[in-house]
């Protein structure tokens, strides 16, 4: 592996293996210590802060960084400059002396999607596809859409019920009012020194050399100067305040989707989304299913035994249920349309009541005479039927 000039790692005071978030954070830390309009006049701090944004611009980048640490740099494109002395006539000396094949192969083998050609070798046309692409023009980072975010919000049951209006504040991603987006504070640049100003270094990889786009300025000639509020990034956390509708009916575990109120994109690119998961409370005497209501009803022996109409609370107020003769406990009744409003199906579910039966209280010895005169009437042993069973 060919060296690097920069160890990007140690510039920004990150193991090889740091996470993309560790990476981020090291550089916004130095990225404030070291930036030229908080130290007017430090050369030193300058040239630290150059160092690091280099760094930063090739380990933040997938590509560039799995580039850089396999071969120790990163270029888009890879052209053979110019020949030696002893290279063949108007052409570029080809001597692959000192480079070593089998490792590049097991590097090469070890990349995802890599295949092995007949012989079980890593094939050399993977080789010189690294190197000897067609030189193209520097491509600018493409824009990116910004990140969904996702909230837990947590309604009563009646706020569910009835639909709401809540104000959620959330810190998301905007574009930086500095630079508007750009991560550039404009003005002059600065020169590259790294190139001095052409856009390509040379770089050896082995006996080979190769002409290469300058990963310091990415083939530009000049360092961009960097927005000092956003640090390059093109966007600022900021707490903002969210309407959010709560729709009737809305259930829990739903998730309410507001466009557009995600963390911001970068150049330009579209925002990303809020999600919101809807947590219902409990309610302690109606019980939601689906867009039915549950609830249980006690009821008297009389009332059970000869019939009669009761109130039961519903979620629109009181309403009248007939209870037939004979009923038994446990029994279930439909109110029709007495649930919750469905806005997809634009109706309503039902309300279910089971009927409780409610054993008279004994205070008196009348209760009781007259209990025993029922129980000499109607003679009949309700668990009859279970010992047949049995």
């Amino acid at each position: 592996m060919a060296s690097s000039k920069h160890d990007y790692y140690e510039t920004l005071g990150v193991a090889r293996g740091a996470s993309d978030d560790d990476v981020r954070k090291a550089y916004r830390k130095l990225a404030r210590k070291y930036h030229p309009d908080l130290n007017p006049g430090d050369k030193s701090a300058e040239d630290r802060f150059k160092n690091v944004q280099e760094a930063y611009d090739i380990l933040s980048d997938t590509k560039k960084r799995q580039m850089y640490d396999q071969y120790g740099f990163y270029s888009d494109q890879a052209m053979p400059g110019a020949g030696g002395a002893e290279g063949n006539a108007g052409g570029p000396n080809m001597g692959f002396d000192g480079f070593d094949f089998s490792e590049y192969a097991r590097r090469g083998a070890a990349q995802p999607g890599a295949q092995e050609n007949g012989e079980g070798s890593f094939g050399f046309g993977d080789l010189f596809g690294q190197f000897f692409g067609a030189r193209r023009p520097q491509q600018s980072q493409a824009p990116q859409r910004g990140a969904d975010l996702e909230y837990a919000l947590n309604v009563d049951f009646w706020q569910a019920i009835k639909g709401t209006q809540v104000k959620l504040n959330i810190t998301r991603q905007e574009l930086c009012e500095t630079c508007k987006g750009t991560g550039s504070a404009g003005g002059n640049t600065p020169v590259c020194p790294e190139c001095n100003g052409s856009g390509q270094v040379d770089q050896m990889a082995g006996a080979m050399r190769f002409n290469l786009t300058c990963p310091r300025c990415q083939g530009k000639g000049r360092l961009r100067n960097t927005c000092p509020t956003c640090y390059g990034d093109g966007r600022v956390s900021h707490q903002d305040s969210v309407e959010v509708r709560i729709p009737a009916g809305v259930q829990a575990g739903s998730r309410l989707r507001v466009q557009g109120k995600g963390n911001a994109g970068t150049h330009g690119a579209s925002a990303g989304d809020l999600y919101i998961t809807v947590r219902v409370d409990e309610h302690p005497f109606f019980v939601r299913d689906g867009d039915n209501i549950d609830v249980r009803i006690p009821v008297t022996v009389t009332e059970a035994g000869l019939g009669a109409k009761i109130e039961v609370p519903t979620i629109d107020g009181r309403a009248l249920l007939k209870i037939p003769q004979g009923t038994q406990n446990g029994q279930k009744f439909r109110l029709r349309e007495k649930g919750v409003y469905n806005a997809r199906k634009n109706s309503r579910g039902d309300q279910i009541v089971e009927v409780v039966l409610q054993a008279p209280k004994v205070t008196d010895e009348r209760t009781k005479e007259l209990l025993r005169e029922l129980g000499e009437v109607q003679k009949l042993d309700p668990r009859e039927e279970i010992w047949a069973k049995v």
